[in-house]
């Protein structure tokens, strides 16, 4: 896992889990090698539709409905709105850690 991953993620959470910043680095593997695809845009409805239905939905395995967890993207995104480049991975910590699936990612 590269180091520069988990230093973005400790910019929100300092004492961030390394196994799950690992987890998500390893799921989204070759997706990291694109400068484009390892961000997220929280103006594309597409973007944020795709974290959704493959990272909440698929990897995740929440049942929630999808106002539920289109409102907990968007408390990320405006968490994270100071920073012009949102990391994927620092965006999938942070669902993760709301919804108390860290440990399932390491």
């Amino acid at each position: 896992m590269s180091t520069e991953h988990l230093a973005d993620v400790q910019r929100y959470v300092p004492a961030a889990n390394e196994k799950a910043v690992g987890g998500i680095v390893k799921h989204l593997g070759i997706a990291l090698k694109s400068k484009d695809a390892s961000m997220v845009s929280c103006s594309s409805k597409d973007e944020l539709e795709r974290v959704r239905e493959s990272w909440l939905k698929k990897k995740l395995a929440l049942a929630d409905d999808d106002k539920a967890l289109d409102a907990a993207i968007k408390e990320v995104c405006e968490k994270m709105k100071g920073d012009k480049n949102k990391h994927r991975v620092t965006f999938y910590y942070l669902l993760a850690e709301k919804f108390g699936k860290l440990a399932a990612l390491g």
